[in-house]
């Protein structure tokens, strides 16, 4: 197991490690966060259409380990994969530099025939992440996929959320906050009250057991 350790965590200001999965597009919202902070900085992973599980995780890792300070991760599509197989790979206990994470719009674990780059990652790994974790679907993903999200932030111990992921997307940027503790946990509420999102709401009742 690696362990981390920060005697002074207060003392450093966390980075935000913004890891893409796919070439950044013009005005996608990882560029304008890396306007909005100097402390954002985007791991590009290469490799997009063909991407291997054990370089991606490496990148992953030598960058958390070349910070050398607090860092939250935020993944895009199927780079959340490298996050939770870095995980694994190096048994990652609490003692370790990420403080949290968000990972947005992660793809269908339940249908890994539906994009041919998820045999290459092999089982998603489903076992609890040692940090705070927010797992963020699209609003305009169908109800196939939100459920999907909701079993694998079951699975990971984290936060499901829906919410529309345009722009700059603010709302998003208002999560990390909360990741890193700038903003109550109580400021950002999963968006699931929406009439379109039926299914979802009752996959959470019987998530809940309600």
């Amino acid at each position: 197991m690696t362990h981390y350790r920060y005697p002074h965590a207060r003392d450093h200001v966390p980075l935000i490690l913004l890891v893409p999965a796919a070439p950044l597009r013009e005005g996608h919202w990882m560029q304008r966060w890396v306007q909005w902070s100097e402390h954002c900085r985007v791991l590009e992973l290469g490799m997009w259409d063909e991407p291997h599980r054990n370089t991606w995780v490496n990148k992953l890792n030598l960058a958390i380990r070349r910070a050398d300070r607090p860092v939250v991760v935020v993944t895009d599509d199927i780079a959340a994969l490298a996050l939770a197989w870095w995980v694994q790979f190096e048994s990652v206990g609490p003692e370790n530099p990420v403080l949290g994470a968000v990972a947005v719009n992660p793809p269908n674990m339940d249908l890994p025939g539906a994009d041919p780059r998820l045999s290459r990652f092999g089982a998603c790994p489903r076992q609890t992440l040692p940090f705070p974790t927010f797992v963020v679907s699209d609003l305009d993903a169908s109800a196939a996929q939100q459920r999907a999200v909701i079993r694998l932030a079951r699975d990971w111990g984290a936060s499901p959320v829906c919410d529309q992921i345009r722009g700059d997307w603010a709302s998003g940027w208002m999560l990390l906050q909360t990741v890193l503790e700038l903003e109550p946990a109580g400021a950002v509420t999963p968006q699931w009250s929406q009439d379109e999102n039926v299914a979802v709401r009752e996959a959470l009742r019987q998530w809940a057991g309600i």
